[in-house]
């Protein structure tokens, strides 16, 4: 039995006092993403001063907008990136077995409705289960067309010859991220969302601080640090033509955004614990039939996209590509009012400028890292799943340009995030959300006021308190986006609940939860473009 000992709180105004009061830290880190929580935490288990700064909530951009998937990249075995692959596979089971209460474990069919799909893709898939090796979830297996139904009952069997069944991983992306930002707070990292940096000091044409402003209060504040780590990922660009404009030089673009829109239906259109992937669609693109918290997440595009939106829109002609697909391999197709909620992500495509190539870092994998002449360093790119390995290499490159003295080694493969430690690994997200994704803080959750008021789908009034008192929760959009998934969910569902939740917000923070805000953003979840 798992001994309740209380969470580290997260008042508001204990962060703000702790911020006004800092001095030099050793390094800031802007972004409160995947990437930069994970700096966070690799840079305060090594013993750092660390202060990181978010300018809206931890997670609000693509990191809570990923298809919930820890996988090692199947589709770079046909580009011949075996490194990427193997190293992404055991980033895979680290992170698996750091949050078990957060990712598991999950099966995934390829169809086949062609002779050859079976054997050819059957044959890359046992080549991923040997770069995976002891790291591996479980073998690749040839199914029959009655295994292939078995596993997927939803799948059109017109047609089907068998299948393909491997292993990957699934996860619960904000929450995970919430996870990173309190294991960082609680070994001394001061973390704080809603705070914007308005500007980056220098010294000597070196950077040596930020300015910041409190998103609620107005009031302003200078932190001075040996190191700054500009890790807000679609967004890096502007910090890096911040840093450039004040220095006299100029910057180029390191982003070109690419958008990828899911669609969540319910489980009726595809039952089961099993997930779809068709690797090559009619047009040689890829969907993903996902079961994942009690719905099914249809997708995903990757379209160019010429806006940095806060909360991108989806194109008429990408929601047309998820459901006609979706119509050739499901038995149900859904339809456009079968739609819970449309969601859209912006994912960092990064191109490295050419006149900061003496100091970039190009790795084989999918994220870079550089260091401007100033001494900004800059990291984006890469995935969910190897987001601990991408802060191993940012620290390093902070080490090998003279912003930091040589450091101990990183502690973070073996480190249990907060919830994980003696948490029983989690056996579905199949299920409606509840407690289980609280893992060992789940009675300690479930003994908070609250703790028997279900206001739908597992949402107790006990989870937003806690939401509120312990994981940084300050709006409505936090709790039901964020530390509940209800609005990616059901966006209708969500749009119910909001001034319930709102009304406990405030009471629990004082601070308006911003209803009205929240209610317009449901509808945009709920409404299909064109």
């Amino acid at each position: 039995m798992i001994r309740l000992v209380p969470p580290l709180a997260t008042e508001r105004s204990r962060l703000i006092a702790a911020l006004a009061a800092s001095g030099p830290v050793d390094m800031v880190v802007i972004g409160g993403g995947a990437t930069g929580l994970g700096v966070a935490l690799d840079a305060a288990l090594r013993g750092l001063s660390v202060v990181l700064l978010e300018s809206h909530d931890f997670a609000k951009g693509t990191s809570s907008r990923a298809t919930k998937l820890v996988h090692g990249g199947v589709r770079y075995l046909a580009q011949g990136n075996m490194a990427l692959v193997r190293e992404a596979l055991h980033e895979r089971t680290t992170l698996l077995r750091n949050a078990p209460h957060l990712a598991r474990p999950l099966a995934f069919v390829m169809p086949g409705y062609k002779c050859w799909e079976t054997p050819f893709y059957g044959v890359g898939l046992k080549l991923y289960d040997a770069l995976a090796g002891k790291a591996g979830l479980g073998a690749t297996e040839f199914l029959s067309q009655a295994e292939t139904l078995g596993c997927i009952p939803g799948v059109r069997a017109q047609g089907l010859k068998g299948g393909v069944k491997y292993w990957d991983g699934q996860f619960d992306d904000a929450r995970l991220a919430l996870a990173l930002a309190r294991t960082a707070a609680a070994q001394g990292a001061l973390v704080i969302n809603y705070c914007p940096v308005t500007g980056l000091i220098h010294d000597q044409g070196k950077v040596a601080g930020v300015q910041c402003r409190d998103a609620e209060t107005g009031e302003s504040y200078t932190v001075r640090a040996r190191c700054v780590v500009n890790a807000a990922g679609v967004w890096v660009d502007d910090i890096r033509h911040m840093d450039g404009a004040a220095t006299g030089r100029s910057t180029q673009a390191m982003v070109a955004p690419s958008q990828g829109v899911h669609l969540v239906v319910d489980s009726e259109f595809f039952p089961g614990e099993h997930a779809l992937l068709v690797p090559r669609t009619r047009d040689g693109r890829v969907l993903f039939a996902v079961p994942w918290l009690g719905k099914v997440i249809l997708g995903t595009t990757d379209t160019p996209s010429g806006t940095l939106d806060r909360e991108p829109r989806a194109f008429a002609q990408e929601v047309d590509f998820i459901l006609g697909e979706a119509a050739n391999y499901l038995r149900r197709a859904p339809a456009r009012g079968d739609v819970r909620s449309i969601w859209v992500g912006l994912r960092p495509l990064v191109r490295p400028p050419d006149n900061e190539g003496a100091s970039t870092k190009k790795l084989s994998r999918e994220h870079t890292v550089l260091a401007s002449p100033s001494g900004l360093v800059t990291v984006t790119g890469g995935k969910w799943t190897t987001y601990r390995a991408m802060a191993e290499d940012v620290l390093q490159k902070c080490v090998e340009a003279g912003l930091l003295d040589r450091l101990p080694p990183s502690e973070t493969a073996g480190f249990a995030l907060v919830g994980g430690r003696g948490a029983a690994p989690r056996s579905a997200m199949a299920s409606a959300p509840g407690l289980e994704a609280y893992g060992a803080e789940a009675e300690f959750v479930r003994s908070l006021p609250g703790g028997d008021a279900v206001l739908a789908d597992g949402l107790t009034e006990a989870m937003l308190r806690f939401a509120a008192r312990y994981e940084y929760a300050r709006k409505t959009e936090d709790m039901l986006a964020r530390r509940s998934r209800l609005l990616f969910l059901d966006a209708r569902l969500a749009e119910d609940l909001a001034p319930r939740v709102a009304e406990v917000l405030r009471e629990e923070t004082g601070v308006d939860p911003e209803l009205e805000d929240f209610l317009a953003l449901a509808r945009r979840y709920r409404t299909l473009p064109g």
